[in-house]
């Protein structure tokens, strides 16, 4: 293949003898202990990554000041032109999964772009109807953007908002702020999900303006809502309540502490014709368990925001997420249902099911797993990088 002169000068980050395997075994992230020869690059530019013996390994976005020295997009062993339509395929790559996934008359939200996912570090591009919402996580990403607003708008999605993560240790100094490419979309927009109507504020909603990772869960806890009294905690816009009471749930309680979020809620449940048998609370979800009558409610969904930012908070997470439990138990009545889960990236699987088993046993009632829950498919799981799979759930049957 013929390289353009750009391509030809990519700098060179040269990996320490035998710290290779990793990329041979395609794990996306280069840590800076593995590098022997840092080059002489910016943050977020496109770098060659080789061995000790100048073999080459793929391509990377290259972060100089964090742990995670580089972000790998293409392993190869064979020089690419990664020219525009390199970028704009992945992204075609990634909509056709999509367009696999859903039939766009019923669900035309949903998540296009999953990062490391979808073999594309460092971005997440979430679709509500015509908008494409996306996320910046790295300069690299940063640098192309222009590129991919293209991609999208060739796709077919004419409005495109940028929004700032506010996870500052992933961010690595991306220099941008929450705003529009072209025209704007008024706010709320209406999409659907499984045919239920929801109104999302991508400006000024959590995440990208709505829990779009939730969908297939949402699902499962409507089969089960007929007829039910349901509780749902961190109610945020009422994605949940919304699916028990479409099923027929006799009474769905929603509780939030965001005045904001609960008035979303209300308008979702009002947009369904729904708000005789549903109540809205802005209360501290776990002050609401705590004074809830026990055996009142047939079903509880615990689904707290994300608990352990980081490493070193998962001590103290692991107790709020035990606490949290320990009370959902408790209160539900017997024979009843606990939808619980963490999205929090550092509570793998295995740790999240040991602090459920302890709240269990604390409270001392016979509790089964039903069935385990994670992310739906439109936010894959690159099976080299299984850091990607972030959200956790346990659906229980309490005795």
């Amino acid at each position: 293949m013929l390289l353009s002169s750009k391509q030809i000068f990519l700098k060179k980050l040269v990996l320490k003898s035998g710290r290779e395997r990793s990329l041979l075994n395609r794990h996306p992230w280069v840590f800076s202990g593995a590098v022997k020869d840092m080059p002489d690059a910016l943050n977020g530019e496109v770098v060659q990554i080789v061995t000790n013996h100048n073999d080459l390994l793929g391509y990377g976005f290259f972060s100089p000041n964090s742990q995670i020295t580089c972000r790998v997009f293409e392993f190869t062993s064979e020089p690419k032109e990664l020219n525009e339509q390199f970028w704009h395929n992945k992204l075609a790559n990634a909509y056709a999964l999509r367009k696999r996934l859903f039939n766009f008359a019923e669900t035309n939200c949903y998540r296009l772009l999953h990062a490391e996912g979808d073999f594309f570090p460092g971005i997440i591009v979430d679709i509500y109807d015509k908008v494409a919402v996306v996320q910046i996580l790295v300069k690299g990403v940063e640098q192309i953007a222009s590129i991919i607003f293209g991609g999208l708008n060739q796709l077919g999605f004419s409005h495109i908002y940028v929004k700032t993560k506010q996870t500052t240790q992933l961010l690595e100094s991306v220099e941008q702020s929450s705003r529009w490419i072209g025209d704007p979309m008024p706010m709320p927009v209406m999409v659907l999900e499984h045919g239920v109507k929801f109104l999302v504020d991508v400006e000024k909603g959590q995440k990208t303006g709505f829990f779009i990772d939730q969908r297939e869960n949402r699902k499962t806890l409507g089969e089960w809502s007929k007829g039910k009294h349901v509780l749902n905690t961190f109610s945020y816009s009422g994605g949940f309540s919304l699916y028990a009471l479409r099923a027929g749930a006799k009474l769905v309680h929603s509780v939030d502490s965001s005045k904001d979020a609960i008035a979303m809620g209300e308008a979702n449940v009002a947009m369904g014709n729904y708000k005789e048998r549903h109540e809205s609370f802005v209360l501290d979800c776990f002050e609401f368990l705590k004074a809830a009558e026990p055996n009142f409610y047939d079903i509880i969904i615990l689904d707290p925001p994300a608990f352990a930012k980081n490493a070193r908070s998962v001590d103290n997470a692991a107790r709020g997420y035990k606490n949290l439990n320990m009370l959902g138990i408790q209160k539900v009545k017997p024979g009843g249902i606990l939808f619980t889960y963490s999205c929090s990236q550092h509570i793998n699987k295995d740790l999240f099911r040991k602090i459920v088993f302890g709240a269990a046993a604390d409270i001392k009632r016979n509790v089964r797993i039903l069935k385990q829950l994670s992310q739906p498919e439109d936010h894959p799981i690159n099976i080299y990088h299984p850091e990607g799979e972030y959200l956790k759930g346990l659906f229980l049957m309490v005795d």
